[in-house]
């Protein structure tokens, strides 16, 4: 599996303890056409897991790519013909609406939209929609919305209740009965440079993860060649643990 890290936050490389000097190249090289997949992809310390680092230049590189040709198109053309080395390929997009999206969702197969229970990530979600939307009728007509996933959900919260209908009574069955939960175990596993299933397997987030991936596994999710989560219609996260 790979995992290509497209948010200049690179919360996801952080998550998975890849340290700058172990970086042979990222994926601000691999969107230029300055790497390719192979020289950029590096290995973690999961088996069978490789990362495309993300770098902080990817905070800027919209406007280094704004005059090229097939803008829409750098990261599926640079991902695409190397699919196949790879049984999934999951692509981490940034906290926002923007040129990098757009590449992730062009390049990918699918969609699995992590939403934050709270009032702001309900409101962005429409227009996360309509992005999708857009995308699919102009330029990648295979691409599906694979689901939404409720994260940072508290029951103890009228409001995550509140959301949580509101979701589910706007999309119905592509919302997952899997609930991510607030939980200070997921928060401290990419300080230690492991995903929350290595760092803590009973706790009750990890738990929750494992649920999920068994609700995908019964929903017979498509083959990942490759996938985006789109990003989470709520504000952008301050540098952290990845969602």
């Amino acid at each position: 599996m790979l995992i290509v890290d497209l948010d200049p936050q690179g919360n996801a490389t952080t998550g998975f303890g890849i340290d700058r000097q172990n970086r042979p190249a990222t994926s601000y090289e691999l969107l230029l056409g300055e790497a390719e997949l192979a020289e950029a992809a590096a290995d973690t310390a999961i088996s069978g897991l490789s990362l495309i680092a993300a770098s902080p230049d990817l905070a800027g590189v919209e406007f280094e790519i704004i005059e090229r040709p097939r803008r829409e198109f750098l990261l599926c053309d640079a991902v695409r013909k190397h699919v196949a080395t790879f049984d999934e390929v999951l692509i981490d997009c940034p906290p926002s609406l923007n040129l990098l999206t757009v590449n992730a969702l062009v390049a990918a197969d699918w969609v699995l939209v992590p939403l934050q229970c709270e009032f702001y990530a309900l409101e962005g979600l429409s227009q996360l929609m309509r992005t999708i939307e857009r995308v699919q009728r102009a330029l990648n007509p295979r691409l599906v919305l694979q689901g939404v996933v409720l994260t940072m959900y508290d029951r103890r919260n009228n409001l995550c209740e509140q959301v949580a209908q509101d979701v589910r009574g706007h999309l119905g069955a592509k919302v997952y009965e899997t609930t991510i939960p607030r939980n200070v175990r997921i928060s401290e596993a990419p300080s230690h440079g492991v995903p929350v299933l290595v760092y803590d397997q009973r706790c009750a987030g990890a738990q929750a993860y494992v649920s999920l991936a068994a609700e995908m596994l019964r929903r017979g999710a498509p083959a990942l060649s490759p996938v985006a989560p789109a990003p989470s219609p709520g504000p952008a996260p301050s540098p952290g643990p990845a969602q």
